[in-house]
């Protein structure tokens, strides 16, 4: 039967559509659970000061990024300069993160 065939094929697809919608949704989801779990760990690091939270952000960022261009740098004043600064952000970081 020709027109039965057509029926039979949207009811398949429509079947797998909502597979992949319940799958989006499901990660959408586990998004919002991360981000969640982001901001409360955020909230707990803070210990109620988000001046110092947001500077121990900016340190770490900071070191990360000086650690790439000494890594990458080829020039040795240039790497003992970079040590000196990745040097003074650790003691910083460590300064920020005391309670």
């Amino acid at each position: 039967m020709i027109i039965g065939e057509p029926i039979r094929i949207i009811r398949l697809m429509g079947d797998a559509g909502e597979g992949l919608v319940d799958a989006e949704s499901r990660l959408a989801e586990r998004m919002d659970e991360r981000e969640e779990e982001k901001k409360k760990s955020r909230q707990a690091a803070k210990g109620g000061d988000p001046e110092r939270a947001r500077q121990l952000e900016s340190c770490r960022l900071a070191r990360t990024e000086m650690q790439r261009q000494l890594e990458l740098t080829t020039h040795q004043v240039r790497k003992q300069q970079l040590g000196q600064a990745i040097a003074e952000l650790d003691r910083r970081i460590t300064q920020l993160s005391r309670p």
